[in-house]
């Protein structure tokens, strides 16, 4: 009787108060003990009601059943295809919206739609893969930003190759501390990229010198990054390194002369197609041939080998490295180990030099800018230490 009084008012009620209606039998509908004649006639009118010229009364239903896992599963369906304003409260809480839904409801909707998924408390990979690959940039940041979204390697990669231009997407992304290795370098690369492009675009270097720069502080990035990765995310980071061009002799020999036997190793484990264990043996053998032969099927250029040589008997010599910026940054009194014995060697050839020189520069920079941050923090240590002892 009440459903029928329903049906027969909201014909010539205006819409805010069919709304307000709509609410009301919707929540009946959920907590009411109704009868089973008085459920099916109520569902019926809902469904009815979806019909609704105005969006404020599908909107109230939407709101009503949204968080909801007794709410008509036809109904939600009907709700979340419908226009943004109306969808939204479905599309970010609704339980009954089943993964394939969603993921149908990402491919064909617009930004809002696809930001409303991103947000959703539960968001497993298969969605999360569809947001990476069709979703707009700002559904990207939004799941970016989801604690609850599981995203998988590929995920992460796909959106930094569709959105890693854009600033907020990278800031977002790096100040994860779970975020894999591979992925955190394809974001350092996209930048250097972007920052090449626009100080071409002002005219302020030649594109070349711009390129080089580029290059130098990606390589310099990708080192602190590799200081930090350990087991198979540092394999992950190397096979990517690998796929994109960027595991070149130059970056190897860096990361020996940075003393980061770690990223040396499983470089060469990767690119020779060996077992990382067993690379490492034969990294440790100390008479040069195992080392020669395990870079030649590497596939380095053999002009190379005497610095790799001298560089890995020197940090052999010294030890792993213990301090505070980890296997980073370049060591002087090894670069510059290996500068002179390649300046004596006719083999080596003129690029490899200018590498080298290059090394040196940087090394011989960090370490003036290291020291001058001990001076300063010494003296600001010191007018300490003097009032303690005048105390």
């Amino acid at each position: 009787m009440i459903v029928r009084q329903f049906i027969n008012w909201i014909r010539t009620a205006p819409a805010g108060e069919r709304a307000e209606a709509t609410r009301a039998l919707a929540r009946a509908w959920l907590i009411s003990d109704l009868s089973t004649d008085d459920r099916i006639a109520a569902e019926g009118a809902l469904l009815m009601q979806l019909d609704d010229p105005s969006p404020l009364v599908r909107q109230a239903m939407a709101e009503a059943f949204a968080r909801s896992t007794d709410a008509p599963a036809s109904i939600v369906r009907a709700l979340s295809a419908d226009q943004p304003t109306v969808a939204l409260p479905v599309l970010e809480h609704s339980p009954l919206l089943i993964d394939a839904d969603l993921v149908d409801l990402v491919a064909t909707g617009n930004h809002e739609v696809q930001c409303a998924v991103a947000r959703r408390i539960a968001l497993p990979v298969s969605v999360c893969a569809a947001i990476a690959e069709v979703g707009c940039a700002a559904a990207a940041l939004e799941l970016i930003e989801n604690p609850n979204a599981e995203l998988a390697p590929f995920s992460w990669d796909r959106i930094v190759e569709r959105h890693g231009h854009l600033a907020a997407i990278r800031e977002a992304m790096l100040v994860l501390d779970d975020l894999p290795s591979a992925t955190r370098a394809a974001l350092v690369a996209k930048l250097s990229e972007t920052l090449a492009q626009f100080v071409v675009a002002r005219n302020w270097l030649s594109a070349d010198r711009a390129e080089r720069i580029a290059l130098e502080a990606r390589d310099r990035s990708t080192m602190n990054i590799a200081s930090r990765s350990r087991g198979e995310d540092m394999q992950g980071l190397v096979r990517h390194l690998r796929i994109t061009g960027q595991l070149t002799a130059g970056l190897i020999l860096r990361a020996l002369l940075s003393s980061n036997l770690d990223l040396f190793d499983a470089a060469l484990a990767e690119l020779a197609d060996l077992p990382l264990a067993r690379v490492t043996a034969l990294l440790h053998d100390r008479g040069g041939n195992s080392l020669h032969a395990l870079l030649r099927r590497a596939g380095l250029p053999e002009a190379t080998f005497a610095a790799f040589q001298v560089a890995l008997d020197a940090c052999h010599e010294q030890g792993f490295v213990d301090s505070d910026d980890g296997a980073v940054r370049l060591r002087r009194r090894m670069v510059e180990r290996v500068l002179t014995h390649c300046e004596t060697d006719r083999g080596v050839t003129e690029p490899l030099m200018v590498l080298l020189r290059r090394f040196a520069t940087e090394s011989a920079r960090e370490e003036a800018r290291l020291f001058c941050d001990e001076l300063v923090a010494d003296d600001a240590i010191d007018p300490v230490y003097g009032d303690l002892i005048a105390a």
